[in-house]
């Protein structure tokens, strides 16, 4: 039998902190009981925000907890051309559409729909507003035209064709710490139109992750409890590029004494701090219940 792969996935835009250490850890735990491999993907589509020296902090800071992982090292700057063909395959089936919208004509247009309806405007998973659809009926020459001129634009799922395309219901099978399963019925819709090609990088984090988790032959996915809403969205593009569906482990957040998750935009200690203030491996894995 295939043996089960597992993979590692952090973004070199900061320092490592507990919460990638508890979610490396569990994934080389789970590795180790079901006999897996564990691989080691670098998510750095940021071009902007991610640097060389986080990098090399990433390989350091997990071997020093004592981690392996396979080689190569899958770099996502690497391989756009992989997202770029994906992406061609959606627009090839019809069902995404140009956006010029910037974040301000969202929030303009979002507040005038509250003002007139009185409602709040619904929000998505991570709290973000449902698209409002300013772009979604644009005419053909204008998008050319737009487009031609060098107009700046994302590219949105268009739920509505969807729902008609590939109506579901869709699920995914999760895993618990004993490798039981137990079949999860997603709901895509409540992302409203997502963004699945940015403005600045010909991929998201959606696409990509479905891309190269498919490529490199990933079949149980570990990650944190703040990225399980996005999982409807990643069951939806499987569906549609014809790829598999991993299974998912969806493991609780390390907090802060606050109640906070640990983040890096929030500057949260990292193990490097806590390594020069004389922790040690094996005092990192026992805080972490290892």
């Amino acid at each position: 039998m295939t043996k089960p792969v597992f993979r590692l996935a952090p973004s070199p835009n900061g320092r490592l902190h507990l919460g990638h250490a508890y979610s490396a850890l569990l994934n080389a735990d789970f590795a180790r009981r079901f006999d897996g491999r564990l691989l080691l993907r670098i998510e750095d589509i940021d071009t902007t925000r991610c640097r060389p020296e986080f990098e090399q902090a990433i390989y350091e800071d997990l071997a020093w907890l004592g981690l392996q992982w396979e080689e190569p090292v899958r770099r996502q700057s690497e391989h756009f051309d992989d997202y770029r063909a994906a992406f061609r395959t959606l627009k090839g089936r019809g069902i995404l559409y140009p956006c010029f919208c910037s974040r301000k004509d969202i929030a303009e247009a979002v507040a005038c729909r509250e003002a007139e309806t009185g409602q709040p405007w619904p929000r998505d998973p991570d709290g973000a507003p449902l698209y409002p659809g300013i772009c979604q009926h644009l005419s053909a020459d204008e998008i050319e035209r737009r487009i031609a001129a060098g107009e700046p634009h994302a590219w949105r799922l268009d739920m509505t064709a969807l729902k008609k395309l590939l109506p579901g219901p869709h699920s995914y099978c999760r895993f618990d710490r004993e490798g039981r399963e137990e079949r999860v019925v997603t709901d895509p819709w409540r992302w409203g139109d997502a963004v699945i090609l940015r403005k600045d990088t010909p991929t998201s984090y959606h696409l990509s992750v479905v891309v190269d988790d498919a490529l490199q032959g990933v079949t149980h996915v570990v990650r944190g409890q703040d990225l399980e809403a996005a999982t409807d969205l990643h069951v939806l593009l499987q569906a549609l590029l014809g790829l598999p569906t991993p299974l998912y482990h969806h493991h609780g957040l390390v907090r802060d004494p606050e109640g906070d998750k640990l983040a890096k935009s929030r500057q949260s200690q990292a193990l490097a701090e806590l390594r020069a203030a004389g922790a040690t491996p094996r005092g990192i894995r026992q805080h972490l219940g290892f």
